[in-house]
């Protein structure tokens, strides 16, 4: 056997050429697509047209490069370190920052990610077909055509009405039907509105979708912007006050469903059971539980004071519903009743609140049901549901109420058409009402209950007297008409 052996020949590393070591440079940032949606979730709400807090806006890139009432600059493009913005949202040893003003502080990503976008120039990479004219109070939306309405909203006084348009909520006399305020606000869509029971207050949750949502918290009387509370990266829906106008809740994009203090905007509630998005929520009358309705085909109860996921309002059983729930309401009553719910534990019986709440959705069918189980749950049971109404034609995409629970109105939309009709809660006996032009997506009672308004896709907002099913009046939300 012949052994072979190769010779390997190693030059000397020492006398190899300097090895030369270069600090990496961090990746560009994108202002567009990396620092302004930082702004958007966690900064915006204080620092835009409507609420310049400091004086300071951070709505577009101009704005950055301004100073506020400290006559200091926010941002000086290659100098981090002369940049107020950064100082602000800098955080200090005791592990809080100046900004966001009363939460969290940003991560150290997310602060790196604003320091390297600062140093590299602040370079604004908006794309031309992104760049739209602001939108404010000293320059409010300009429509070529009337907006779709989403949301209409009576004062608990019945003097406003409040309207959704692009960008803004449109208050309206209800004697004269004239246009009195313009709440423009940063959400490009607002898809749901609510009255606080003393009417000193408007909610409005929408956002733009797949970039942020939002709860705005308005005081109509003076158009002044009380609470711009971001929430999740998506359209938010179906606001609801609590009975003691303290908490807000809503339905998210991301399965969940949220309340914050109506006051600071601090989240005090997330319940994350549904599958689907959730697309409307009412609290029970004593305001201990929430009611919260979704595409995933059913309406779920949630303990308010536990965060706790209590149970299923419908029937489980597949097939049961056939097609998702969009809208909810809680029946009023004139007196407050108890039921006795039965114990998972050992068969006992506890006492809670009576409720009645009507729903209704993707099958066009109204449902009333009560909100807790009063018998033990058997596969395949509705047991809750009290009674099913005649179906409109299409998708029903609000139900409202009544001031006494005598009654409700349901509105629906189905190829580029639309119905409006007033059920009598306990018989189901139906009203049609006339003259309607379009796709319908929102109803509401004049607490007198002498008017329901009603408006969708053509931008009309109908007023039927309920009784007859009457067309009394109608206009056009068309703010610069």
């Amino acid at each position: 056997m012949r052994m072979f052996c190769a010779l390997v020949f190693v030059a000397p590393l020492a006398a190899a050429l300097p090895l030369t070591v270069r600090a990496e440079e961090p990746p560009k940032v994108s202002y567009y697509k990396d620092v302004r949606p930082v702004f958007q979730q966690h900064c915006n709400g204080c620092h835009q047209p409507a609420k310049p807090l400091g004086g300071y806006v951070m709505t577009t890139h101009a704005d950055l490069l301004k100073a506020g009432e400290r006559e200091k600059v926010g941002v000086v493009p290659g100098k981090p370190a002369q940049s107020y913005l950064v100082e602000q949202i800098k955080v200090h040893s005791n592990g809080k920052a100046e900004m966001p003003k009363g939460r969290d502080p940003l991560g150290a990503a997310q602060i790196k990610l604003i320091t390297d976008w600062i140093a590299q120039g602040a370079v604004d990479d908006t794309p031309a077909s992104a760049k739209a004219a602001a939108v404010d109070a000293s320059n409010p939306p300009k429509y070529s055509a009337p907006p779709v309405v989403t949301a209409v909203a009576f004062s608990p006084d019945g003097a406003q009405l409040a309207v959704t348009g692009y960008h803004e909520v449109l208050i309206y006399d209800t004697t004269e039907l004239k246009l009195r305020s313009r709440l423009i606000g940063i959400s490009e869509r607002v898809q749901s509105l609510a009255f606080s029971p003393d009417g000193k207050k408007l909610a409005a949750v929408g956002g733009a979708p797949g970039r942020f949502g939002e709860v705005q918290v308005w005081r109509p009387g003076d158009e002044k912007l009380l609470l711009s509370a971001p929430v999740t990266f998506d359209t938010l829906y179906g606001v609801s006050w609590s009975p003691d106008g303290k908490t807000l809740a809503f339905g998210c994009a991301d399965n969940t469903v949220r309340a914050i203090d109506a006051a600071s905007g601090k989240q005090t509630l997330q319940m994350g059971t549904h599958s689907d998005w959730v697309l409307g929520t009412v609290f029970s009358q004593d305001g201990a539980h929430l009611i919260s309705v979704g595409r995933d085909m059913s309406m779920k109860l949630t303990e308010v004071e536990t965060q706790r996921f209590v149970d299923n309002v419908t029937s489980i059983t597949p097939g049961a519903l056939k097609g998702g729930l969009i809208t909810v309401d809680r029946r009023p009553v004139k007196e407050r009743r108890v039921t006795k719910v039965p114990q998972d534990e050992g068969g006992k019986f506890i006492e809670k609140v009576y409720d009645e709440v009507v729903v209704a959705g993707a099958d066009g069918r109204p449902r009333l049901y009560k909100i807790h189980r009063e018998v033990k749950r058997q596969i395949g049971d509705d047991a809750n549901k009290i009674r099913e109404y005649e179906p409109l034609p299409g998708r029903v995409s609000a139900v409202a109420f009544n001031s006494d629970g005598s009654k409700f109105a349901a509105c629906s939309s189905l190829d580029g058409k639309g119905e409006v009709r007033v059920y009598d809660s306990t018989s189901g006996a139906k009203v049609v009402c006339e003259k309607v032009t379009g796709p319908v997506y929102t109803v509401a009672w004049q607490p007198d209950g002498k008017r329901i308004a009603s408006a969708g896709f053509d931008g009309t907002v109908w007023l039927h007297d309920p009784a007859t099913g009457k067309l009394v009046n109608s206009f056009v939300a068309l703010p610069n008409k």
